[in-house]
């Protein structure tokens, strides 16, 4: 896989309704409360992040030495209007895949309105226009039925049931055509 690498750490993205930057320390508080949230639990897996600290642990041995290596990685989502933290999107190295994927979440009072497609479609584009992946994978709990809705209309197409190492979850894998 040749990617561009280019460190784009400070790099600030917009669309219609959001801020998109790369996820930082002073994320931290967000990653605490998303990570535990319930559906996160449900659908993504509990990161066993009990306090703020592990929260910044997680931010500083996950999350940044990705974008040093690769440019890209989990990005905070934000609204415009208010400048509310909501959520994370991202495209991650996973143990277990070939191809990078995409993953999002948001805090449950800002789902249903939007914001994750319009996120996840911004972040797509990142990873094919800036960083040239040829293509973009993901991996959906298969009772998430409205996460498995939104990776269909940003053109994902369903390809086989995949388990990740050391998980016992089989999962719905989804590749960019």
């Amino acid at each position: 896989m040749s990617l561009k690498i280019q460190p784009n750490a400070d790099k600030i993205y917009e669309t219609e309704r959001l801020i998109i930057r790369p996820m930082s320390l002073e994320d931290k508080e967000l990653i605490f409360r998303l990570y535990n949230s319930p559906k996160f639990i449900q659908y993504i897996g509990d990161r066993n992040i009990k306090s703020v600290e592990d929260a910044a642990n997680y931010i500083k041995n996950r999350f940044l030495p990705q974008f040093e290596r690769l440019g890209f990685g989990n990005y905070l989502v934000m609204t415009k209007e208010g400048n509310e933290k909501i959520g994370g999107v991202g495209i991650f190295e996973r143990e277990g895949l070939d191809i990078v994927d995409i993953g999002y979440s948001l805090l449950e009072e800002f789902e249903g309105k939007g914001y994750a497609y319009e996120a996840a479609q911004k972040v797509k584009s990142i990873g094919m226009e800036e960083f040239g992946l040829a293509k973009i994978s993901a991996i959906i709990s298969k009772d998430n039925l409205s996460s498995q809705k939104l990776i269909e209309k940003l053109g994902f197409v369903f390809k086989k049931y995949v388990t990740l190492p050391g998980e016992n979850e089989e999962l719905n894998y989804y590749e960019t055509e």
